[in-house]
């Protein structure tokens, strides 16, 4: 069992080795300079549209609204990465990592554009009624590579098990067992029964939990680190100033290396956010809107927010305490940097925090699942896909899960190949949605300033 654990380990260095990063980071460079620098232009007007309140998609094509969309897909994406995932960063590649995260979460913002708007220009609806799209469907519709298409629902459809499931109902499990002493096992079959009360609801139920459980455990975790980088207000310039030094001068505690830093700044950002790995479109379908181009800024926001603002509040709060010199456990560096400012509580915050996170991932990567299963074996039988999915919540939580996690990785690298690829093959295609909601949303700010000069 070992040679094989370590044959999964050393596979899983290759596939997200350089190559696979440069081609994630390199698309979203490649679409950011094609697209204008839209995350740039465009984000004020992506964030209005995300939170505020319009009806102007009611009578649109889709089963949930653009926040429930954004929130289905924040649910999968908002989890562990951006807890322990930033500790790992500070940990292998020195404060500058985080400069990094940054930088691959801005480009990655195009990507997520791009996947969105493929993912509405190319869905449609089943037997059912119901909206499906993804890589899958503009890859086999777009592309006319049906065989790829396959590949990246298979492989989506095997992640779902692992980086959506058991991984997520372990680390749960794993948690409460620590902290309350609850048996593994009785968290794994309350969690089961929590997970197949919103996933058996279908897409509708579960827009309908993520769109006020997202929200709320997001702001709950960010208060606390919140309110830690309030009261050390003062000391958050010269942590900045110390990222961004690190990131191209890093300390020889920190490797020594500028790659280092680059590479698991790197990683670990695109781990967080997801973006390029094509999963965050198949819920970007589901959104009811007008145009592709209106979901996909809608959709771009959410990488805005996983990086740009979750995990530099986890970053920075770690910084400013400066416990990451010569700390060795990962899982445990955000707690106690939460906890060295806020004593007695700090610690809890992050627990839960971890627990809310790793659930709405479950939620939201079944989603992902159910329709990578749909299009491999028919939309009738995801029923069968649901009931296993279940099953398996319980079982993951109580299983030593480190052989898991690698083949989970594996298939996540896996889905993202075909993806870019399609991404770059399809990028004219982007670029000609773009443009054409750009001349639309001229016309609509032209409509916009006549009515305000009319009242």
């Amino acid at each position: 069992m070992e040679w094989f654990q370590s044959l999964i380990a050393t596979i899983g260095n290759i596939v997200w080795g350089p190559v696979t990063l440069v081609l994630i980071v390199g698309t979203g460079i490649y679409l950011t300079i094609r697209l204008g620098f839209l995350q740039i232009r465009d984000l004020p007007y992506a964030l209005k549209l995300t939170f505020s309140k319009s009806d102007k998609n009611n009578k649109d094509k889709g089963d949930i609204s653009h926040f429930q969309s954004l929130m289905t897909a924040m649910a999968a994406t908002l989890g562990i990465g951006n807890i322990t995932g930033v500790a790992t960063a500070i940990m292998m590649g020195g404060v500058g990592a985080i400069f990094w995260m940054w930088l691959a979460a801005f480009f990655g913002m195009a990507t997520k554009y791009a996947e969105a708007i493929l993912a509405v220009k190319y869905r449609v609806t089943n037997h059912k009624g119901e909206i499906s799209g993804g890589p899958m469907y503009y890859i086999e519709k777009g592309l006319g590579w049906k065989w790829l298409a396959v590949l990246f629902a298979l492989f989506g459809f095997l992640a779902s098990f692992g980086i959506g499931n058991m991984t997520q109902a372990n680390t749960v499990a794993g948690s409460l067992e620590t902290n309350f002493g609850i048996n593994p096992w009785m968290s794994g079959f309350i969690l089961m029964v929590f997970t197949a009360i919103v996933l058996l609801g279908g897409i509708k139920s579960i827009g309908k939990v993520t769109g006020i459980f997202v929200p709320f455990m997001a702001l709950f975790y960010l208060a606390g680190g919140l309110i830690i980088i309030i009261l050390n207000i003062t000391e958050v310039p010269a942590a900045f100033a110390l990222i961004i030094n690190e990131a191209f001068n890093p300390s020889a505690a920190a490797g020594g290396a500028v790659g280092m830093a680059i590479r698991y700044g790197v990683a670990r950002g695109v781990f967080s956010n997801e973006a390029g790995l094509g999963s965050a479109p198949i819920a970007a379908a589901a959104a009811k809107t007008d145009y592709p181009g209106r979901q996909a800024l809608v959709s771009m926001t959410g990488t805005f927010i996983d990086t740009i603002i979750v995990c530099t509040i986890t970053g920075l709060t770690i910084v400013l305490s400066g416990l990451y010199a010569g700390h060795e456990n990962a899982s445990s560096l955000t707690g106690e940097a939460f906890d060295f400012f806020l004593p007695g509580v700090g610690n809890y915050i992050v627990m839960f925090g971890i627990m809310f996170f790793a659930y709405s991932t479950i939620i939201g990567w079944s989603y992902y699942g159910e329709k990578c299963f749909g299009y491999l074996f028919g939309d009738n039988k995801t029923i069968i896909y649901k009931v296993l999915f279940v099953a398996i919540v319980m079982i993951g939580a109580g299983l030593e899960l480190e052989l898991v996690w690698g083949i989970a990785d594996i298939f996540n690298a896996l889905m993202a190949v075909p993806n870019l690829i399609a991404l770059l093959f399809l990028s004219p295609v982007i670029v000609a949605e773009s443009k054409k909601f750009r001349a639309i949303r001229n016309k609509e700010k032209l409509e916009e300033r006549k009515q305000k000069m009319a009242s």
